[in-house]
């Protein structure tokens, strides 16, 4: 680069709405209701209407579902989608607060 030509713009950060704490209680909810029901995770996925690899992510926390998804998968389970949140925040308020280290 010359000396009077300007540098490129930064690109700005994209925000962004994944939670992975979130995600990852609002999977693991997801699959024991799951297996209580004795479905499968192929099973489920195929009966709720979702793709079966994305489904797995869900469940292991990789994806966070959108509202429509959680109430389908909530449907498919027969119970409401406030209730696997509720369970999820319950999951979420029992672990542990990590503390920054004080400098």
């Amino acid at each position: 680069m010359s000396k009077n030509a300007v540098a490129p713009a930064a690109k700005p950060k994209r925000s962004t709405s994944f939670e992975p704490e979130v995600a990852r209680a609002v999977g693991t909810v997801i699959r024991i209701v799951r297996e209580a029901r004795e479905f499968s995770q192929d099973g489920f996925a195929l009966h709720a209407g979702v793709d079966r690899s994305y489904y797995g992510k869900l469940e292991r926390g990789e994806r966070q579902p959108t509202v429509g998804l959680l109430l389908r998968i909530a449907k498919a389970l027969d119970v409401t989608g406030a209730e696997l949140l509720a369970q999820a925040e319950t999951l979420l308020e029992d672990r542990p607060t990590r503390r920054r280290a004080r400098t």
